[in-house]
């Protein structure tokens, strides 16, 4: 399955197997769009992200991983 900008809690599970030792709430938006565009399953244009995308995904991976 190919990941896209708008699937944020897709994007946040991903990223919990990935990196399951990073507490996401100390994570800095560009690393969190380098970490994003490394994903295997990630199949979307980097110039389409914005503030608003990350913060989405940060905030699902908070959600996910309590």
């Amino acid at each position: 399955m190919a990941l896209k900008w708008v699937d944020s809690l897709d994007i946040a599970l991903a990223l919990i197997d990935e990196h399951p030792e990073v507490d996401p709430a100390q994570l800095h938006f560009p690393e969190l769009m380098q970490w994003v565009i490394a994903l295997e399953e990630f199949d979307d244009d980097p110039n389409r992200c914005g503030e608003r995308i990350l913060e989405a995904i940060q905030q699902a991976w908070i959600d996910e991983a309590d």
